[in-house]
């Protein structure tokens, strides 16, 4: 898993040759502490296959502005940069690994 800035945003996610999870969060965020072991064990298992990459959006406005969250937890697939799903709010890991079916 990888942590995303504004300043690497191209680089990591926009330019990736995989596609990528990103996860917009926040510390005082309940539900996205709740997912984040869900995507530690997305992330070991398809690794070779997706990126997962977190935002705090508390930290980086920019990419929330750009990307119109307007709540925390939100997960954007990105395909070479551009959004190919959305899902916003927590899911246990066979309702997000369905709701991502066929994306990667």
């Amino acid at each position: 898993m990888i942590t995303v800035t504004t300043e690497d945003f191209e680089e990591q996610v926009a330019r990736s040759e995989r596609p990528v999870l990103v996860e917009f969060w926040a510390d005082w965020c309940p539900p996205c502490k709740m997912l984040a072991p869900v995507l530690d064990e997305i992330d070991a298992e398809y690794g070779e296959r997706l990126t997962v990459a977190k935002i705090n959006g508390d930290e980086e406005p920019e990419l929330v502005a750009r990307f119109g969250v307007m709540g925390f937890p939100t997960m954007t697939l990105l395909k070479r940069g551009e959004e190919a799903h959305r899902i916003v709010g927590a899911r246990p890991k066979r309702r997000l690994l369905s709701d991502l079916e066929g994306h990667f």
